[in-house]
């Protein structure tokens, strides 16, 4: 084929393979703007975006009043460095206590990095406490891909190639012996999701939950929570824990928080707001001005009003997705949900759902939605449409 025969997606991706590391496996698709939930391609082909950037654009693909947020902040001051106080981190972090009941906040990129963070806190509270510095985590959880937080992932297929990895590392299954087991032998903490997202999107059972969190407290150890993937009214609360009552030493999040800007995070209550002190920790990007600019404008619209409406919304979705043929094991909480089709492999649905105009994203052997917050039920009512399209269902959808 010569190259005025190629289209302007094949050229693309084939400059992406001559300039970019191999390190992602794509899908045959160039992304060139979005508005709302929908976006286009090189092409002009339109798509549902039922992913969110794998859950980061929370008010969808370029919200004006986030982006003017971001925008008068760059034209202002767009990067100081943390030898400077800053309005904007300052503003967010007081709005952030005062909607969590945390005392402090630590800001930086990444939800690796914000788990990084939780993990060095731990390690420092249980040493100086003489607890050791032995983590729990649990199997099928996900935490990042630095050395730390990939050790803490408790997923076999990940701890290939790079060892030796950090130790100190023990995994458990959603059992409450298994947990007071590792806690007597000297753990000084456990770090855990609500829902473990990349783990299958599987829902932990609040009473797991919150026996984990009684174990912690009395022994002197930590109960962390990863709300990278649940936070930031993904699960139809601020924070996933809050909607369960539970009371964290310590609370990651990212993803949505920065609205599509990298933004990182760590919560701390009263045992652990001073561990940390100058010197131990920190970040040269954290707590960007104009980052924090906008993840305050996210902040600001997650109203218990709009929170609310994601609860609903989320109720019409999983209702849809149980009215299709042959999708099975529907597992979620808010606008975050997986779930099996039987007899089809996710990849074949996620595939079948592209050409149709609709993007989907994975999680082990299901498929995952983690549609924009902002995501209208006439959106989700055509997004299920294609989705029930694509897996080949005769009937007519019922919501």
């Amino acid at each position: 084929m010569s190259e005025q025969q190629k289209s302007k997606e094949t050229l693309i991706m084939e400059e992406d393979g001559n300039y970019i590391a191999p390190i992602y496996s794509r899908y045959p698709l160039v992304l060139e703007k979005g508005k709302g939930v929908t976006v286009w391609d090189a092409e002009g082909r339109s798509y549902l975006d039922f992913t969110s950037g794998i859950g980061v654009n929370c008010l969808g693909f370029c919200d004006e009043a986030w982006g003017e947020a971001v925008f008068q902040q760059l034209k202002t001051l767009q990067h100081c460095s943390n030898l400077y106080y800053t309005k904007p981190a300052i503003q967010l972090a007081k709005l952030l206590t005062q909607r969590t009941g945390m005392r402090k906040v630590f800001f930086c990129n990444s939800g690796a990095e914000a788990n990084e963070c939780a993990i060095k806190i731990a390690r420092k509270h249980g040493n100086a406490k003489g607890k050791g510095a032995d983590i729990i985590t649990l199997w099928d959880s996900f935490h990042g891909r630095t050395m730390a937080t990939i050790t803490a992932t408790g997923q076999e297929h990940y701890h290939h190639h790079f060892h030796p990895f950090v130790p100190g590392f023990h995994y458990v299954t959603p059992r409450l012996e298994e947990v007071k087991d590792k806690l007597d032998q000297g753990a000084c903490g456990i770090l855990l999701e609500i829902i473990q997202g990349e783990g299958g999107v599987r829902v932990l059972a609040p009473e797991f939950l919150k026996g984990a969190a009684d174990l912690c407290r009395k022994r002197g150890a930590l109960f962390m929570v990863d709300e990278v993937q649940t936070g930031t009214g993904r699960t139809g609360a601020l924070f996933a824990y809050q909607k369960l009552g539970l009371k964290p030493d310590l609370v990651t999040f990212a993803k949505g928080m920065g609205g599509g800007l990298p933004m990182g995070g760590v919560l701390m209550n009263r045992v652990t707001e001073n561990v940390l002190v100058p010197g131990d920790h920190g970040t040269t990007f954290g707590a960007n001005p104009a980052i924090c600019a906008g993840a305050l404008e996210v902040l600001n619209r997650l109203t218990p009003e709009f929170l609310e409406e994601v609860n609903g919304k989320g109720e019409y979705l999983r209702d849809g997705l149980l009215s299709i043929p042959g999708v099975e094991d529907v597992e979620g909480m808010g606008l975050m949900w997986g779930f099996r089709v039987r007899g089809k492999a996710v990849k074949e649905v996620v595939a079948a759902a592209l050409p149709l105009g609709l993007l989907l994203l994975t999680a082990q052997d299901k498929i995952r939605l983690l549609p924009p917050l902002i995501i209208s039920v006439e959106e989700l009512e055509k997004g299920l449409k294609i989705l029930q399209k694509a897996i080949g269902g005769k009937t007519e959808l019922v919501v």
